[in-house]
């Protein structure tokens, strides 16, 4: 069982984010999409266009799988150890899950689950995911879940920060200019003329 304290800070954070919602520092980009993180300021989801304030930072590329949150074992195994969970072929490149994936019924036949969240697993792995993993080296792995919960509704509501390489934090700014207002016109309705019955014919 590892301790808590092994943990990298910015595991419990990225863990209680939400991802894939509207940039709100960059509404008026085509790519304003929040699916990236940085590891070291923590300060909750970004977009593509925010990455220019964190160029010397490390940061990876959250992605999703059957409406769950995963990121690519090549991205994120320099910096956190993934032993014991198991990883997924994902078109093409291998993954693993943020989070827990409750499994209300076992299949016939299953021999190994994880040891938080009861979902069947391979033989070789102990846990379904990174949160499964952290959960049940804390002393309290529901209050854990509950904070999760809590801040990941709270996190859609924050404003990301952008940070600069010698610890300027500021608001990520969009370069691009607002676009013009359209006007609007009333457009006049033609009135319909009032119908009229044809002649009738004569017996």
């Amino acid at each position: 069982m590892e301790k808590a304290k092994t943990w990298p800070s910015w595991l419990y954070s990225l863990l209680s984010t939400s991802f894939f919602h509207p940039c709100k520092s960059h509404l008026d980009s085509s790519k304003n999409e929040c699916n990236m993180y940085c590891l070291d300021c923590t300060n909750g989801a970004i977009c593509s266009s925010c990455l220019v304030y964190h160029r010397d930072h490390r940061t990876i590329q959250i992605r999703r799988s059957s409406y769950h949150d995963v990121v690519r074992v090549s991205e994120i195994h320099k910096f956190l150890d993934l032993s014991g969970v198991q990883t997924y072929i994902i078109n093409g490149a291998r993954v693993v899950f943020l989070n827990e994936r409750p499994q209300p019924r076992l299949g016939k036949g299953v021999t190994n689950t994880c040891e938080h969240c009861r979902r069947s697993l391979l033989d070789a792995f102990t846990f379904c995911s990174l949160g499964c993993k952290l959960a049940m080296s804390t002393s309290n792995s529901a209050k854990f879940y509950e904070n999760t919960q809590s801040r990941s509704e709270d996190d859609s509501s924050k404003q990301s920060k952008c940070s600069y390489p010698d610890g300027l934090t500021l608001g990520c700014i969009s370069t691009q200019r607002p676009a013009p207002a359209i006007m609007t016109y009333r457009m006049t309705k033609r009135r319909k003329g009032i119908p009229h019955r044809a002649p009738m014919g004569v017996c």
